[in-house]
């Protein structure tokens, strides 16, 4: 699954890193929690978030996070999207909730792995 996928399966607006797209995504991981997130660790997957501050950004840079999804209609803010695009990190928003949104990506194939 692509990025790009993602994208169209949740109905996401893309804020930043739109010409990453294509990239893969090979897994996902749902939190409000980065410490949940860091204990995830896996590359090349997509964090679904409702967590508006940097720390999303830096944990996503830690862990080769593709594609950060703010769920619930959240919109990080301009600083957040910066940072993002300084380190090429696709962000989009929907309005699903998390759940739903982690539902929808898994019965469309994507999974989550074990820890």
């Amino acid at each position: 699954m692509t990025a790009r996928d993602v994208q169209a399966i949740l109905g996401a607006r893309v804020l930043t890193g739109e010409e990453f797209l294509d990239r893969e995504v090979r897994s996902a991981c749902g939190s409000d929690m980065m410490s949940d997130v860091l204990a995830f660790s896996k590359d090349h997957s997509v964090l679904l978030t409702g967590l508006c501050n940097p720390q999303v950004i830096r944990t996503a840079e830690m862990l080769d996070i593709v594609c950060l999804v703010f769920v619930r209609g959240k919109k990080p803010d301009d600083t957040i999207v910066q940072m993002a695009k300084d380190r090429d990190i696709i962000v989009m928003e929907t309005g699903h909730r998390m759940f739903s949104s982690c539902g929808m990506l898994y019965k469309a194939g994507l999974g989550g792995g074990a820890i």
